[in-house]
C-alpha cells in the first residue's frame, strides 16, 4: 500500500528519513517494520510562530518495496538535423529553454549568443571582481546562462498561470539539478551549480542537431515583406528563419538598434535602489525568533518584505541567503551590483536588492526627450554617476543602513562580501531623491515589522537597477509575435515579459509553440 500523508514536524525529524519514520509510526500508527519507503514530495518552512515547524507531504511505502519513479518524467528529446530551422537569439533562460522546446517540436535551433560558454564566463567575471577589468561581452549579464547563470539560481515564480513550472524544475533536474528543486517551497540551485546544468542543456541542443554559436552578436534583423526572416551579425554572417529574440534586460544596443531600426518599443516601469546587506546571524535570528539563529537544521533564513511609500512600490528583490554581492556591470563606465548565493547559502552574509518602483512619468524632464529610451537612459546614467561617485573605480560606494536614513555619513564600513571592497559614500544624497527619500520611509516600516532589522550592522550598496527590462517590445497577446512583424518572437526578461528564471523559461516555451504553429 502507498499513503501520501501531511506532516508538521521538527527541523530535527525533518532532517531525517529515519526520524521521519519514526514519527510516523508514532503519529501515524504504521507499524516501523512496515515502512519500505518514504518519498519527500513538499517540503516548506512554517516560521510564523516561536516553534518552526517544517511542512512535509511524504509518500509512504508500506509493505511493498519503494520504486525509482520519476517525480517529472524525462523528455525524450529527438534529433533535428535537416528540420526547418528557427533563429534564437541569446542564450539566457528564456532562450534556452526556446530552443529545447523547438527540438520537441521537430525544429532546428540555431542559438547565437553574444557571449562566452558558461565557464569561460567564469574567468571573465573573476577579472572584473579582482582587477576591476569588464570585458562588455562577457560579464555578469552576457553569455552562455544570462544574467540568471551567476545571479543565484533562484527558482521561485508566482507565474505559474502562464505554464507549467514543474515541467521547467523537471527539465532543470534531467540536467543536472537535485531533486530537491521538486521538493521545496522556494527551490534554489545555487550559482556554483547551475553553469554545470547550463553547460548540460547546450549539450542536449547539440547532441539533438541544434546549432550554437559563442561570440557573435546580432546587430540587424533582416525584414522582408512586413517579415523579420533572419538575422546578421557583426561579423557579417547571416542566419535565416523566424527569430525569437531572447537577449535579456540589459542587452541596451539590441534596444537602440530595434529603436533605430522603427520596430516599435516601450518604454515601462522598473524598480532601482540599493543592495542592502546584512550579516545572516541578524536574518536568522529575527525570521526564527532566536538569539540562537538558525541552529543545526534550518536553512540561512530568507526574507520579503514589501510596502508603499508615497503612492509606489518599495520592496525586496532577490534575496540572497548566505550569498555575495557582485558587480554585475556590463559597461566599462558604470557601476551596478547584484546579488548570488552557492548551492550551500554558506557565507556569512545576507543581501537582497531593496528598490524603488518608477514609472515612466516620475523621471525628470531631461531624460523624456529620449522618447521610449528614456527609462534605459536614466537606468544608465543612475549606474554612471554611482561609478563617479566611487572615484571610478568598482570599488563601491556604501553607507550603514541606520545611517542612511538618519541622513548621516558613515565613517567607516563593516565588512563586506562584496569582494572589489566597499567604501564609505553619501548615498542618500546622490541618489535620486525620489528614491532615497522611499527608501529611507520604507526601511522604517520594514524595522518596524521586523525588531532588528532596521540597524547599522548592515550596509546599503550603489546602485541596483537591473531588476527588470527598462523596455518592452510588444508582441500579440495570442500569436506571441511583434505586434507589426511576424516572424518575430521577442522573449523573456529582455522584452518585458518575464521576471526571473523559471517565468522566463515559460516564456521561451511559449514563444516557440507559437513560432512552431505560425511556421507549419
Amino acid at each position: 500500500m502507498i499513503q501520501e500523508l501531511q506532516l508538521r514536524v521538527s527541523p530535527r525529524t525533518a532532517s531525517s528519513m529515519g526520524d521521519i519514520a519514526q514519527h510516523l509510526t508514532r503519529h501515524h500508527d504504521i507499524p516501523s517494520q512496515s515502512i519500505q519507503g518514504i518519498r519527500i514530495l513538499k517540503r516548506s518552512i512554517d516560521a510564523r510562530q516561536r516553534q518552526v515547524v517544517v511542512n512535509l507531504k511524504v509518500r509512504v511505502y508500506i509493505d511493498e518495496p519503494m520504486t525509482q519513479d520519476y517525480l517529472i518524467p524525462p523528455i525524450d528529446y529527438k534529433p533535428v538535423d535537416g528540420k526547418r530551422q528557427a533563429v534564437v537569439v541569446g542564450m539566457g533562460p528564456g532562450g534556452l529553454f526556446a530552443a529545447l522546446r523547438l527540438i520537441e517540436l521537430g525544429i532546428k535551433p540555431i542559438v547565437l549568443e553574444r557571449g562566452k560558454d558558461v565557464m569561460k564566463r567564469r574567468i571573465d567575471a573573476s577579472r572584473i571582481q579582482r582587477e576591476g577589468i569588464v570585458d562588455p561581452e562577457s560579464n555578469y549579464c552576457y553569455g552562455e546562462g544570462g544574467a540568471g547563470a551567476y545571479s543565484d539560481g533562484k527558482l521561485y515564480t508566482r507565474s505559474k498561470k502562464r505554464g507549467s513550472v514543474e515541467r521547467i524544475l523537471g527539465i532543470f533536474v534531467q540536467h543536472g539539478a537535485r531533486e530537491d528543486i521538486l521538493i521545496d517551497a522556494h527551490p534554489h540551485i545555487g550559482s556554483d551549480k547551475l553553469p554545470g546544468v547550463i553547460k548540460s542543456m547546450r549539450e542536449t541542443i547539440l547532441r539533438c542537431g541544434g546549432e550554437v554559436h559563442f561570440e557573435t552578436r546580432v546587430t540587424r534583423l533582416v525584414v522582408e515583406d512586413g517579415k523579420v526572416t533572419g538575422v546578421e551579425t557583426s561579423g557579417g554572417e547571416h542566419f535565416d528563419g523566424p527569430v525569437i529574440l531572447a537577449t535579456g534586460h540589459s542587452a541596451r544596443d539590441v534596444y537602440q538598434m530595434l529603436y533605430d531600426s522603427n520596430i516599435t518599443v516601450e518604454a515601462k516601469g522598473i524598480a532601482v535602489g540599493v543592495r542592502l546587506e546584512h550579516p545572516q546571524r541578524i536574518i536568522d535570528q529575527i525570521q526564527y525568533h532566536s538569539v540562537l539563529g538558525r541552529g543545526d537544521y534550518l536553512p540561512a533564513a530568507e526574507y520579503n518584505f514589501v510596502t508603499q511609500v508615497d503612492h509606489r512600490g518599495v520592496y525586496s528583490f532577490c534575496m540572497c541567503p548566505g550569498g555575495f554581492v557582485v558587480p554585475a556591470v556590463s559597461e566599462p563606465d558604470g557601476l551596478v551590483v547584484n546579488g548570488m548565493s552557492p548551492s550551500n547559502r554558506g557565507s556569512h552574509w545576507a543581501n537582497s536588492g531593496m528598490v524603488v518602483e518608477l514609472h515612466p512619468e516620475d523621471l525628470p524632464e531631461q531624460y523624456k526627450k529620449h522618447g521610449e529610451l528614456a527609462m534605459m537612459m536614466f537606468q544608465q546614467e543612475m549606474e554612471r554617476r554611482a561609478f563617479a561617485e566611487a572615484g571610478n573605480t568598482l570599488i563601491a560606494g556604501a553607507q550603514r543602513m541606520k545611517d542612511f536614513v538618519d541622513g548621516k555619513p558613515s565613517r567607516n564600513i563593516p565588512p563586506s562580501s562584496y569582494l572589489p571592497g566597499v567604501q564609505p559614500s553619501r548615498l542618500d544624497i546622490w541618489m535620486p531623491p525620489s528614491v532615497a527619500n522611499r527608501l529611507r520611509k520604507g526601511f522604517k516600516v520594514f524595522g518596524k515589522n521586523a525588531r532588528g532589522f532596521l540597524t547599522n550592522d548592515a550596509i546599503v550598496i550603489g546602485v541596483e537597477t537591473r531588476t527588470s527590462s527598462p523596455l518592452r517590445i510588444p508582441r500579440d497577446n495570442i500569436l506571441m509575435h511583434h505586434v507589426a512583424f511576424q516572424g518575430l518572437y521577442p522573449c523573456g526578461e529582455g522584452a518585458g515579459y518575464a521576471g526571473g528564471i523559471v517565468s522566463s523559461a515559460i516564456d521561451g516555451e511559449r514563444c516557440a509553440e507559437a513560432l512552431a504553429t505560425a511556421t507549419s
